[in-house]
């Protein structure tokens, strides 16, 4: 019986690797480098896949789906955003696209407890003082920053990981929720007395603002002059979705004039290139894309993305099929 060739752009955890191995008719071919593969190279090396497990590195259009050829059945993205697979041309050639959206969410809400702590708290100026000696004792006007108790804070984008932020801000630290989505959410309103508002009215009310929010045409550049306008100067914007989400050049420029306090920010417009000048800033805390670098999330991402190839393949429905 010729097997069925599944091919791993890059490493994933091994608890998937393990699972698809199970599967006899499975041939598991993975990219033995820790780099992101070029157009070319992918589609060289994933050539007659049946299942492609892509990273949200791969850029994966419709001249890869046909490089790789006509076998291609599924698309396995190892993330929840979906925004690096053109799920049109995908749905046209009949490939099911799917991702990996339960596994990752207590994960990205922590870590946006953790940049909302950072920037009110201001640890990471904090710990660049004392390395550079410059701590020479207490001092009563020192780094001071808001407590996160009682505050508001602003969610834009109600969904997993959004309602997991709300549930840990709400009964962790006691704060008001306010929220804006296309949906209302009946069990949030009434589970933590949360309050949906319009966009504006969201960011003019809010100490704290996160967003959670897929990209698309809709919502690139979300977050631009006007919204930051609109917030207070003493508000703290929260980023771990999609870097274009927010006007890069427009956040430096609030940064700098003290628009707003600060902002803590896991991806950028330009990944792993973020701009220069927020670079130079102090009052944001930036890093690498690592929201949902932890060894639980990553290992149920990695068993998501090998439970919808198995069903796929064996003609059932994705577990979580991209809509």
């Amino acid at each position: 019986m010729e097997k069925k060739k599944i091919y791993i752009a890059r490493q994933i955890d091994q608890k998937g690797l393990d699972k698809l191995k199970e599967v006899e008719s499975f041939e598991i071919v993975t990219n033995p480098e820790d780099k992101v593969l070029s157009k070319e190279e992918l589609i060289a090396k994933a050539k007659g896949a049946t299942a492609l497990v892509t990273l949200l590195t791969d850029k994966i259009d419709a001249d890869v789906m046909d490089g790789i050829g006509k076998d291609l059945k599924i698309i396995a993205n190892y993330a929840v955003g979906y925004d690096n697979i053109d799920v049109e041309a995908a749905k046209e050639r009949g490939i099911c696209v799917t991702n990996t959206p339960e596994a990752m969410t207590q994960a990205v809400a922590e870590h946006a407890i953790g940049l909302i702590l950072c920037c009110a708290r201001r640890i990471v100026e904090g710990d660049k003082f004392v390395r550079a000696k410059k701590y020479k004792g207490w001092e009563p006007e020192l780094l001071l920053g808001p407590e996160i108790v009682g505050k508001t804070l602003g969610i834009v984008g109600i969904g997993r990981i959004g309602s997991k932020l709300a549930y840990i801000a709400y009964h962790g630290f006691g704060m008001k929720i306010i929220y804006n989505d296309i949906n209302h959410n009946e069990d949030l309103e009434r589970n933590l007395q949360a309050e949906y508002a319009s966009l504006h009215e969201l960011l003019e009310k809010s100490d704290f603002v996160s967003l959670h929010v897929p990209l698309c045409k809709e919502t690139h550049h979300l977050i631009s002059r006007e919204q930051l306008a609109a917030m207070k100067k003493s508000s703290i914007l929260i980023n771990t979705s999609r870097g274009a989400v927010i006007d890069e050049k427009a956040l430096v420029e609030a940064l700098r004039d003290k628009e707003i306090f600060a902002a803590g920010l896991d991806v950028y417009e330009n990944e792993a290139v973020p701009d220069e000048k927020l670079i130079e800033l102090d009052n944001v805390v930036l890093t690498p894309h690592i929201a949902s670098a932890t060894h639980e999330a990553r290992q149920e991402m990695a068993i998501c993305v090998a439970e919808n190839i198995i069903e796929v393949l064996n003609g059932r429905g994705a577990k979580t099929p991209v809509k």
